[in-house]
């Protein structure tokens, strides 16, 4: 790569446009030829469009060795990294955040445990040796939890709202129809071009598998499933209907759904990274994105875990570790990975509504 990943960029992108050979793969190709030149704008664009599913890679006849060093899914990838910085609020938190990876967010996430299982201790000395027969409430009162994690919540939403109006603005405010909306929403949600001209995610020459695009999936899903899971839980109590709830009750049924997810999902996602060509990726930033599946796992498995002993004495100290690790996960997530779902659809939006105008 070279010193400047934008100027590569632009020239990996100029020899595509004159190549067009992979045209049919994904979004990419046809909102390249839309251009003549690639600034940043375009680049960043075009980066956000990529799902990295590496096909375009062996199917170039100008990849290394190759003088011309075309390898899309790499240039790409590091334009996308960039991407996370600039639209991020505030700048210097996503800064901190990435020269940390995955053993950094662990100790994070243990950090805040310990912080809290400190705190418990000294409110009440015995909270953590009883069994308090799943009555999460009784360990850390329902209001410290609204007031904690609401406030922790309300933070990272505005990040998020910052990084992806600065995404929407640097797009050129594109003016999107109903159904450009449908369609990118479609591609969005059904993480359509994980795989291209209806093969597979490559991990290297001539090596395709679905597992990739489940994997992905189940992450996915898994994470709206513990979302939808927490958001009717909250409903529930709004209408006094306290925890903890059954094992039947609509909160836990969505929540194991989605933590399974969780676990399964970034446990095969990190498996299938150790064996994926380094040339489909940006090596520089692996630890970001592995820092957000790390978190993921942990997250899932100690609620997993909590579940299945919550009507033990290890429950109170299993809540605190889970809500530790609820919590790293909460500040890392407008600065790594999870953006990418929202900087994605947004291009996505671009590409639809580019389609539109010219199909007219």
């Amino acid at each position: 790569m070279a010193a400047d990943p934008i100027e590569h960029g632009a020239h990996v992108m100029t020899v595509c446009n004159a190549c067009r050979y992979c045209e049919q793969f994904c979004p990419v190709f046809p909102a390249m030829e839309q251009r003549l030149v690639f600034e940043k704008v375009d680049l960043t664009y075009l980066a956000n469009l990529c799902h990295n599913c590496g096909e375009c890679l062996y199917a170039c006849q100008y990849a290394p060795p190759h003088e011309f060093g075309i390898d899309v899914p790499r240039t790409l990838a590091t334009i996308r990294h960039l991407s996370y910085d600039d639209y991020a609020w505030p700048r210097w938190l996503a800064s901190a955040i990435r020269q940390n990876g995955a053993s950094s967010a662990i100790a994070m996430a243990g950090l805040f445990a310990a912080v809290m299982i400190g705190a418990a201790l000294v409110a009440d000395p015995g909270v953590l040796s009883q069994s308090h027969d799943a009555h999460f409430y009784r360990v850390v009162p329902h209001g410290v939890l609204v007031a904690l994690f609401g406030g922790v919540g309300l933070a990272v939403a505005m990040a998020l709202l910052v990084a992806c109006a600065r995404c929407w603005r640097e797009l050129g405010y594109p003016s999107v129809s109903a159904g450009a909306t449908g369609l990118a929403l479609r591609d969005a949600m059904t993480l359509r071009h994980l795989h291209s001209s209806g093969t597979d995610c490559v991990a290297g020459e001539e090596q395709r598998s679905a597992w990739r695009r489940w994997l992905h999936h189940g992450t996915f899903y898994g994470f709206l499933l513990c979302f939808a899971s927490t958001t009717v839980a909250a409903l529930y109590h709004a209408r006094g209907f306290e925890a903890p709830y059954g094992y039947a009750s609509a909160p836990v049924v969505l929540g194991t759904i989605g933590g399974a997810g969780l676990l399964i999902g970034p446990a095969g996602l990190w498996a299938l990274r150790r064996r994926r060509d380094p040339a489909l990726a940006d090596q520089d930033r692996a630890g970001q994105d592995e820092a957000f599946i790390a978190l993921l796992f942990i997250t899932s498995l100690t609620g997993l875990l909590l579940l299945v002993l919550r009507e033990s004495a290890f429950m109170g100290t299993l809540l605190l570790v889970h809500l530790g690790a609820v919590l790293a996960l909460f500040v890392t997530l407008p600065y790594g990975k999870f953006v990418h779902g929202f900087y994605r659809t947004l291009a996505l939006l671009k590409y639809h509504a580019e389609s539109a105008e010219r199909a007219k």
